[in-house]
């Protein structure tokens, strides 16, 4: 089909006023989806593509000859610095239309909001949240305000793909979509799908249509990638000098004081730039941050570092983000995943990432946030370690993060391989709030009306009847829901406590968070903040506090010179199997990947060395020296903890097992009485066994990993644990191809 033809006028003009020669493969393809079925589609295809475009033309084009009086469209983002962006290109698009653009979040003012309920028509962009916010009190206004909806916009598909947060927005697309008595078509974007069928199914769950991943030849692409491995103190492994069993002491004569060379590589290769440098913790973050800007003091130079991550206050994230955009401007801003999203920052030259990310996804996006405008996309890793300790063992022997960035980049240059959809099988946690939601939105309901409601829901496909029942009769007990006269289900006292809280609308877990001030300035948020006196570490600064108020969770603080750690809670992310046997599989290489620079040749050379003289990986079971012994499972994180368990409430009275301790996912270290041999022997008997996962349980263990657990009764938590996190049967598979 000719696709320039089908738009609406006033995208053509668009195309004409942007000097757009041709239409790119994704927006030709996207074209004829929407325009000649009546699918879902999947837009998958590298940054920078044109997939906003390739939505929107088409669907755009539609919604203009069909004017409406409702929204017509919802647009999905997971950020509200997301949607902002989008917002601004979105409404130029549309300036020559007679289509509206809508946002609804927390920052946007009551008088547009009150527009939009007054005369709903065109897009509406919001976060799950938000969404979950409007399905709650906004009930009644639902079907005048969707009755007419035709297509939800989810941008970023992949950071839906595993976790709740995803399940949420599904949820509430259904629930909406019931409640307007509408069938939208669903359109999915992102970057970073590996697997195609697996999202697309995640994608059409609950959905009357087909969902379509229309595939396009993507150019091929050059990347400029490096990886260089530094010590925190010299010497470098690169070095002559280098001599891994001397005692390294530290330099005191380096300016700025202990001066990390890794930090001095990214201060030095960031000089005259636009850059983004990613760490994988808040803390992490602000630590970089710090040192870079010691950097900048101590050789008299203008501060031209930034920061960005989700404890800053929504006016710093935004001082950063229009910074970055001035063209002009060589500014480098050190970000969590808060950056890893499309929020345009401007045309960015190169990115550095701090130690491996937890997901090839993750590499593949915070790389993807450069090489814009025809340049290819940089990103530049560093990899810090602290010299070992000269009686350490061969564990810390082994540069875990060096070894994980190799496997990462290898995986996707190899096989185009990113982590595939995780659907929760047992999602209770997120089960309790959509039951809370549906009574908070509609009222009074018959316990079989609930059930209909709730249970119907594609997530929950594999929650049993018997399983609802068990939660609502301990629901009821804890006065979460409350019968009424008429033998119906209302929210009880302790339910309308959860759920007439502003942070029930979010279903990721939150820390019990402070506002930081100093002077008139909101700096961000910590946790547990430090006593009066104390020093804490945010925005890139180091402040002292001055007072604490508890009751309104503010801290006061004021600027002063240093460095010290932050600290807001971070924890890791889960590492999929398939990285671990990649890094597995490094080792066993002889291969020295054209990425790596002097420093992380040589540390890879190093460890190469030091596995292969100690049997490693040919054996996962090393001894250390008499009975104690280090396990080498090279699986992912959640089958590693199964592994852990299967050890320690299976085998341990066989091994006589015990000083156990585990760095998950990567090793354990433990002693046992048994030989190698009777270790596998009995690891592979236990393993074989047709247990019950439950049984990987601990006794009176309430393992709490949801936001919501703590409203679940304990049976429920104890089976969603054990059959949903536990990764049993990966688990066994890794067993069985373990050798002595």
């Amino acid at each position: 089909m000719d696709v320039f033809e089908h738009y609406a006028p006033f995208i053509q003009d668009y195309i004409y006023e942007h000097n757009w020669q041709t239409l790119c493969p994704i927006q030709v393809a996207a074209a004829e989806e929407i325009f000649t079925t009546n699918d879902n589609v999947l837009l998958s295809a590298s940054t920078a593509a044109g997939k906003t475009e390739a939505a929107f033309f088409p669907i755009l084009s539609k919604i203009y000859n069909q004017p409406a009086d409702s929204i017509q469209v919802l647009y999905i983002a997971p950020l509200k610095a997301l949607i902002n962006d989008q917002y601004d290109r979105l409404t130029e698009l549309c300036e020559e239309s007679n289509l509206k653009v809508w946002r609804w979040h927390g920052d946007v003012a009551q008088s547009q909001k009150r527009k939009l309920l007054k005369k709903p028509s065109g897009i509406l962009q919001i976060t799950p949240e938000s969404l979950e916010s409007f399905m709650i009190n906004k009930h009644m206004d639902i079907p005048h305000l969707f009755h007419n909806l035709q297509f939800i916009v989810i941008d970023e598909l992949h950071s839906f793909l595993r976790s709740d947060r995803g399940g949420q927005t599904f949820c509430l697309i259904e629930r909406l979509s019931k409640l307007a008595g509408v069938n939208p078509r669903r359109i999915g974007l992102s970057a970073t799908i590996g697997n195609l069928q697996a999202a697309c199914n995640f994608l059409g769950a609950g959905s009357p249509f087909k969902t379509m991943a229309p595939k396009v030849q993507n150019p091929r692409q050059v990347w400029r990638l490096s990886m260089e491995h530094f010590y925190q103190t010299d010497p470098q492994a690169a070095s002559k000098d280098f001599d891994p069993s001397a005692v390294i002491e530290p330099k005191t004569d380096q300016a700025p004081q202990l001066a990390d060379p890794g930090i001095g590589y990214i201060f030095e290769h960031t000089r005259g730039r636009k850059c983004l440098v990613f760490t994988n913790s808040r803390e992490e973050c602000e630590a970089v941050c710090q040192q870079l800007r010691e950097y900048c003091k101590f050789n008299h130079e203008p501060d031209r570092f930034l920061i960005h991550h989700g404890n800053l206050s929504p006016a710093l994230r935004e001082t950063a983000e229009q910074a970055m955009k001035d063209e002009d401007a060589y500014l480098t801003t050190c970000a969590t995943a808060t950056l890893e999203l499309g929020i345009d920052i401007g045309q960015l030259e190169s990115a550095f990432q701090i130690d491996a990310p937890f997901t090839v996804s993750g590499f593949l996006q915070r790389m993807g946030r450069t090489g814009r405008r025809g340049n290819p996309p940089e990103m530049h890793f560093v990899m810090r370690e602290e010299h070992p300790e000269s009686r350490a063992m061969l564990p810390d022997l082994i540069p875990w993060s060096l070894l994980q960035g190799i496997a990462l980049v290898q995986l996707y240059l190899e096989e185009k391989w990113v982590e595939p959809p995780e659907p929760n099988r047992l999602p209770y946690s997120l089960l309790y709030h959509q039951t809370m939601s549906t009574l908070a939105a509609s009222g009074e309901m018959t316990p079989a009306e609930l059930a209909s409601r709730v249970l119907s829901l594609a997530y929950f496909h594999n929650i049993s009847q018997k399983d609802y029942q068990i939660l609502l009769r301990y629901l009821l007990k804890t006065d979460h829901i409350q019968w009424t006269e008429n033998g119906g289900l209302i929210l009880g006292l302790a339910g309308e406590r959860v759920v007439n809280n502003f942070k029930f609308y979010a279903v990721f877990q939150e820390n019990e968070e402070f506002s930081v001030h100093a002077g008139s300035e909101e700096l961000g948020t910590i946790v547990k903040p430090p006593p009066v006196g104390d020093k804490i570490a945010i925005a890139g600064r180091v402040w002292v506090v001055e007072d604490i108020d508890r009751k309104r969770h503010q801290v006061y603080c004021h600027g002063v010179e240093g460095r010290i750690p932050a600290y807001f809670g971070d924890v890791p992310g889960d590492i999929h199997p398939k990285i671990l046997q990649r890094m597995k599989k490094v080792l066993t290489e002889r291969t020295q990947y054209p990425y790596l620079m002097n420093n992380a040749k040589a540390r890879l050379t190093q460890m190469r060395d030091t596995c292969n003289l100690a049997g490693l990986p040919a054996k996962s079971l090393i001894n250390l020296g008499g009975k104690m012994w280090a396990f080498f499972p090279w699986t992912g994180s959640y089958a590693f903890l199964a592994l852990e368990r299967l050890l320690r409430i299976k085998c341990a009275d066989r091994l006589n097992l015990r000083g156990f301790n585990s760095s998950r996912p990567y090793y354990m270290e433990f002693a046992m009485d048994a030989t190698a041999e009777e270790f596998f022997q009995i690891l592979h008997e236990e393993a074989a066994k047709d247990f019950d996962p439950m049984d990987l349980v601990y006794p009176k263990e309430v393992p709490v990993f949801d936001k919501y657990d703590e409203y679940l009764p304990g049976e429920l938590i104890r089976k969603e644990f054990a059959y949903s996190v536990l990764d049993i049967k990966e688990m066994k598979r890794c067993v069985s191809e373990l050798k002595q």
